[in-house]
């Protein structure tokens, strides 16, 4: 009679495990998931495996983070053909010959650490201060510096990160859609609607130009220069790229990498495994022109149509000197809507344009604005709802 209550118990810890890691799982679930098993039974893995599937998850993106914690949490390698569940030890303490994939599994498996016993003695002044320090300490997170944050502060910052949004303007297309106060008489919706009225009376109907958000092209370095910045952009491409349509990511080093189809997988873990995966040239030399004109020849027809905004990142620190550049880039500049240069290296009050890929980017770009920190990627939101405000009232 000890086996049904082990059982019960490991469900609760493996509940657990996937609440910490993100899935909506609570108390309910778990009774619905060992009354599941009463019936479906323990003796076969994929039935045991499939049961818990079927209470745990709801939505298609949760299912590779339950498949790293199941095959992690409920291991025996002793006995493959048998899941003998309910005689595994507790989770906490348990560890694992491979590292998870995902680093929300790895965080939840990893053993809590209890708190210190504090002192009674001024338990409320401690709590004040702590209550005090937490605006302040978000206030500094956004304005450090990329390269000079700890490994947690980068974790708190990856956060704030993936609560950005790009709000970029709706601009006006050559499409029409129907409006009853637009300018333009639709003469064919007009004759249709006459049609029902047996032709004696002609309703007008009116159109007016669609307005819609236009394609964004990003194209970040991920150089050995850019190494700490690129990887912070990543998540920042991730979020934007999971909160609108139409944008498509590529990543150059000594060649150009889409990327696009890595950064649309919802979990944020598994899109950076997969674009690490991808990329074979990280932390690399950097090859600017070469990369652009592989991007023109290549890419540019395919995603620069319907007034596309391209979103250059990168130092602009080119391995070739600048050979060839200023041509690509002038033509990229020619393909595009809007073309804006994202540059770390303006963080520094002093900086002057003197390498030559600098020079030869900077004359084919409508806006270079710094980006080294999560304040600045908020200010290039705002600039680019002033900028549009500002073509508006001219």
């Amino acid at each position: 009679m000890a086996q049904p209550g082990r059982l019960a118990e490991n469900v609760m810890h493996f509940a657990r495990v996937l609440r910490a890691a993100g899935l909506p799982i609570g108390p309910d679930r778990v009774l619905d998931a060992v009354r599941a098993l009463e019936v479906a039974g323990v003796e076969r893995r994929d039935d045991f495996y499939w049961t818990l599937a079927s209470v745990f998850l709801d939505r298609r993106e949760q299912f590779e983070i339950y498949d790293q914690a199941f095959h992690i949490f409920w291991r025996d390698p002793q006995l493959l053909e048998r899941v003998m569940a309910m005689f595994l030890p507790q989770v906490y303490g348990r560890q694992s010959r491979e590292e998870p994939h995902s680093g929300r599994i790895a965080e939840a498996l990893r053993p809590r650490q209890k708190k210190p016993h504090e002192g009674t003695a001024e338990p409320p002044q401690e709590t004040r201060l702590d209550a005090t320090l937490s605006f302040s300490s978000r206030e500094v997170l956004q304005h450090a510096d990329f390269e000079t944050m700890t490994s947690e502060e980068l974790a708190q910052a990856k956060k704030l990160i993936a609560n950005l949004r790009l709000p970029i303007p709706e601009i006006r297309t050559r499409r029409f859609q129907p409006d009853l106060h637009g300018a333009r008489v639709d003469l064919r919706a007009s004759l249709r609607a006459s049609l029902r009225h047996g032709g004696k009376i002609i309703p007008l109907r009116r159109r007016s130009p669609e307005r819609r958000h236009p394609p964004l092209v990003i194209l970040c370095d991920v150089s050995g220069s850019m190494n700490r910045y690129s990887r912070m952009f990543l998540h920042f491409l991730h979020a934007i790229t999971n909160d609108r349509d139409r944008v498509t990511s590529f990543v150059f080093g000594t060649r150009l990498t889409n990327i696009s189809r890595c950064l649309r997988h919802r979990d944020v873990d598994v899109a950076m495994a997969r674009v690490a995966d991808a990329i074979a040239d990280w932390s690399g030399g950097t090859r600017i022109g070469n990369c652009l004109a592989d991007f023109n020849l290549r890419w540019s027809r395919r995603v620069l149509g319907q007034n596309a905004m391209v979103l250059m990142i990168s130092d602009g620190l080119d391995g070739d000197v600048g050979e060839g550049l200023a041509k690509q880039m002038e033509r990229l500049h020619k393909s595009c809507r809007k073309l804006l240069w994202l540059n770390p290296l303006l963080r520094y009050e002093g900086f002057e344009a003197r390498p030559a890929g600098v020079r030869a980017m900077l004359p084919h770009v409508d806006e270079f604005l710094p980006v080294h920190n999560v304040a600045s990627l908020i200010d290039l939101a705002r600039a680019l709802e002033e900028s549009h405000q500002h073509r508006r009232a001219a």
